[in-house]
């Protein structure tokens, strides 16, 4: 019973701070991507809002389609990373918001796990042929910089590129 006590608790804290979406993601130069494999094919999510919904239910935020998979199967919450505040990751939990867990669980990277902080490349299963991959991707570049490759223009004087043993 404690273990529900703490997911609601995870939840809760992280709920709060939604008025700062975009702008975390923006100021960081992170991109949190979710590829998710079920019976209807490949998609790819990417991971903005702070609280996502996983599961078969229609009115859960990133939908599974299996009959394997619980109606809420998982909750995924953006925290704050401690060393940096503008930087975050997200945590993935089994069950709903509520803390009620799924049937079948969480398989992450070969692991029966009730929750998870999620890794680049990590690997989640949530039943017989449907899973996903996690992957933080970061961007290099600072704001207002750009790269020099970018701009590498070779300027030719069209005298260069006459053929010098033609004699007219």
């Amino acid at each position: 019973m404690a273990g529900n006590d703490t997911k609601q608790i995870l939840i809760n804290h992280t709920s709060s701070d939604c008025g700062n979406d975009v702008s975390m993601a923006t100021e960081t130069h992170e991109s949190h991507l979710l590829i998710l494999e079920d019976d209807q094919g490949r998609k790819e999510f990417s991971l903005e809002h702070p609280v996502y919904s996983l599961g078969r239910d229609r009115e859960c935020n990133i939908r599974l389609v299996s009959q394997f998979v619980s109606r809420r199967h998982a909750t995924l919450v953006r925290l704050p990373r401690e060393q940096n505040s503008q930087s975050y990751y997200y945590r993935i939990v089994d069950g709903d918001a509520k803390g009620k867990s799924s049937a079948n669980g969480l398989m992450i990277n070969g692991r029966k796990m009730p929750a998870h902080d999620l890794k680049n490349e990590d690997e989640i299963v949530f039943g017989p042929q449907v899973r996903a991959i996690y992957y933080l991707l970061k961007n290099t570049q600072r704001s207002g910089q750009t790269d020099a490759s970018e701009y590498d223009i070779t300027l030719i004087n069209p005298g260069m590129t006459e053929d010098e043993d033609i004699e007219e």
